[in-house]
């Protein structure tokens, strides 16, 4: 869907080029400036409605990425179990000292130096 601002902004864009080339073209220095910031006034509505559909289609999928990952929830949790495991009883020691660090670090996050 394409946002209103991108419309606006093209004819804005487009009527500020007709009136600054109007204005070169008969010797009428308003008319051109004034033409060139209607040019300028419709590009930059025309990136703004750019932005507002890129952020709509990055919504979108964030939303569709978030809504399979809650529909294989399961079947996630039982693979990273599996590797987790897998991890621990090939190297146990490794993964006991890692659950140590982690331990401790989440000491100190919640009681802090003193």
């Amino acid at each position: 869907m394409v946002d209103t601002d991108r419309i606006v902004g093209s004819a804005k864009e487009l009527g500020g080029k007709v009136q600054g080339a109007a204005g070169d073209f008969v010797g009428s220095n308003r008319d051109s400036v004034e033409g060139r910031f209607r040019e300028a006034q419709g590009k930059a509505q025309d990136t703004l409605g750019q932005v507002k559909d890129t952020l709509r289609g990055v919504a979108d999928n964030v939303t569709d990425y978030a809504s399979d990952a809650y529909d294989r929830r399961d079947e996630y949790l039982r693979s990273g179990r599996q590797a987790v495991g897998s991890r621990v009883e090939e190297n146990p020691l490794i993964a006991l000292m890692i659950a140590g660090a982690v331990g401790y670090g989440l000491a100190l996050l919640l009681h802090g130096r003193r």
